[in-house]
């Protein structure tokens, strides 16, 4: 099955988010852009962002939201890069008391759904790191 990512220029192929760092407030955001959201400079360079996060909030999502298409349940949080930016985003662990403030969590890139062509669609999550459990 060809897989495909959800969105253009949000992961690498070897599993990094891209974000930018602007030269000029030192800030980062996500996701990429030329342009910085916090000081309108205009000199963003794209650069990979860590795989590693530290959990923040999370909670189980069991019924499915609007336009959403891939599986349920899911996890849904708030994760904080080495960066210092802070996502919302998909988790992988679905069921709120196997989280804890502070854990340790990796990027995956992982499956959303099939799309009409029969392609499968890629987005991120973050997953709990095993290694420090």
């Amino acid at each position: 099955m060809q897989r495909v990512a959800i969105h253009d220029g949000l992961f690498t192929d070897d599993g990094h988010l891209l974000g930018a760092h602007c030269p000029d407030c030192r800030r980062w955001h996500f996701p990429a852009d030329a342009d910085c959201p916090y000081c309108s400079g205009e000199r963003c360079e794209t650069k990979a962002l860590s795989d590693t996060a530290t959990l923040w909030l999370f909670t189980g999502v069991r019924n499915r939201p609007p336009g959403y298409l891939g599986e349920l349940p899911f996890g849904f949080g708030v994760v904080e890069l080495p960066e210092g930016l802070r996502l919302i985003t998909r988790l992988t662990e679905a069921d709120p008391a196997a989280l804890r403030f502070g854990m340790a969590m990796r990027l995956a890139i992982v499956p959303s759904h099939v799309d009409e062509e029969g392609r499968e669609v890629l987005t991120y999550a973050f997953a709990p790191d095993e290694g420090t459990r």
